[in-house]
């Protein structure tokens, strides 16, 4: 998404440097200032990534293959805005399943903590061998 913007402000005349040369700045989230345009999540669950299957089966990786960005500056106006606003859609869907998985994330975590309170639980418990 931030590197389909700033192509997009490049040519429309807002950026005069390259994506080559505003690429570190743009991975890294910062502006020109060198101030940060990301928010942080507030919640940082103890999760790794999943592994992943075969790319190029969702519209996300054709879109966005490996050589995107070489191509880049000979995509049309018109498909780069298609393909932001793909993106743009596609990011709201993984954001409301990821507020979904914190949900889910946060009433396990109190269902525990309320059955230690209880007593309902115990680690000694679940450390037994079986």
């Amino acid at each position: 998404m931030d590197l389909l913007a700033f192509e997009m402000r490049r040519r429309a005349g807002e950026e005069e440097r390259s994506l080559i040369d505003a690429l570190p700045e743009i991975l890294a989230g910062t502006d020109a200032d060198g101030g940060s345009e990301r928010t942080t999540l507030s919640k940082v669950l103890p999760i790794d990534p999943p592994a992943h299957a075969a790319t190029g089966r969702r519209w996300v990786d054709r879109a966005l293959s490996d050589d995107f960005l070489t191509h880049l500056p000979g995509i049309e106006d018109a498909e780069l805005e298609n393909i932001q606003a793909a993106l743009t859609e596609v990011e709201g869907e993984v954001s409301q399943q990821r507020r979904g998985v914190y949900e889910a994330h946060e009433l396990i975590q109190a269902e525990l903590i309320r059955r230690y309170r209880e007593g309902l639980a115990s680690v000694d418990e679940l450390l037994k061998p079986g």
